[in-house]
């Protein structure tokens, strides 16, 4: 790795974060206008600063790269793109053009989010620079604004995002998401999930884009299932305000079913999702678009969610921990 490039000193500094998120119901189904229900993961975070000065020209500090963002690689550029944007609508275009005579800028980010995992992870460091950037320039970000920003390095990510990764990673709690909008949904009772990463990346765009070719050779047994996911993701606020778990998860395990006749699941899911079922949880699925990633399962209690994690990790898991969703 490059040395890390030190600006100036006395360089003004922007500061920004966001968490994670996972989408408890309605994937795939969401593309097509159908409600998800999506919670924020605060323990897994992204933080970004942005320090003015030092050379001329963007500099980048990551676990991915360091050094000119004109050197950047193609997987970072919806990062880039986050940046230039967020420093534009900041008012900051000086530094993001890099104009002869300006100041340089430093951006380093840092994650503890897994990439294409489905947890969000683009979204919550466009999300995290965009917050830096407005925090540099002493201007107000607006919850708007900051979705615009991050949905514009989410399309360079993921095509046609949905816009459900950009307003999780900036919510407080957990919401109900269909066609842009979002509505909070209550959480009657802690929700203790046990989460895997398998290990392997997922890709949103492909699996999308796999639901589409089935779609179009078997129209109307797909649409039934995306239909059944979208009554599925609708009953669980019910659920999840009544704070029935056993509920909550039977609804998870009917849907991971149905994600795997669409064909977004694998056998490793496959396998992680039935361990986590046989060490006794009310309910497994994958989270996000699938063909690898994470898998959550519901627990009854942090000790069980433990006990769920080692299961998950002997049938392959590359690694797993607890997040609980409070109550509210």
């Amino acid at each position: 790795m490059q040395a890390s490039p030190v600006p100036a000193a006395g360089g003004r500094r922007g500061e920004g974060a966001a968490h994670a998120k996972a989408i408890l119901f309605g994937e795939h189904a969401v593309v097509y206008g159908a409600p998800a229900i999506a919670i924020p993961v605060d323990s897994l975070t992204a933080q970004a600063t942005i320090e003015r000065g030092g050379p001329a020209g963007l500099r980048i500090v990551s676990s991915l790269y360091t050094g000119p963002v004109d050197g950047a690689p193609a997987r970072l550029t919806p990062v880039v793109t986050a940046i230039r944007a967020s420093l534009e609508r900041a008012g900051l275009g000086e530094l993001a053009r890099g104009e002869a005579g300006a100041d340089g800028a430093l951006v380093t980010i840092a994650s503890s989010i897994p990439h294409e995992r489905g947890l969000g992870s683009s979204a919550a460091v466009a999300a995290a620079i965009a917050r830096a950037a407005f925090d540099l320039a002493g201007a107000e970000l607006d919850g708007e604004t900051l979705f615009d920003l991050v949905q514009t390095a989410e399309r360079v990510a993921h095509g046609k995002p949905s816009g459900i990764d950009a307003r999780t990673v900036a919510a407080t709690g957990a919401i109900r998401f269909t066609r842009g909008a979002v509505a909070p949904i209550r959480i009657g009772a802690p929700l203790i999930l046990a989460f895997a990463d398998t290990g392997h990346p997922g890709s949103t765009a492909q699996a999308v884009g796999s639901v589409q070719a089935l779609r179009e050779r078997e129209p109307a047994s797909t649409d039934a299932l995306l239909s059944r996911l979208a009554e599925i993701a609708e009953h669980s606020i019910e659920d999840l305000a009544a704070g029935d778990r056993a509920a909550v998860g039977a609804a998870m395990s009917e849907a991971h079913a149905i994600l795997h006749r669409v064909g977004v699941s694998s056998d490793h899911l496959d396998a992680i999702v039935a361990a986590a079922c046989a060490a006794g949880a009310s309910g497994a699925k994958l989270t996000g678009g699938g063909l690898g990633g994470c898998v959550i399962a519901v627990a009854s209690s942090t000790a069980h969610a433990e006990q769920i994690g080692a299961a998950m990790r002997d049938a392959g898991a590359e690694r797993t921990w607890t997040v609980e969703v409070p109550a509210a």
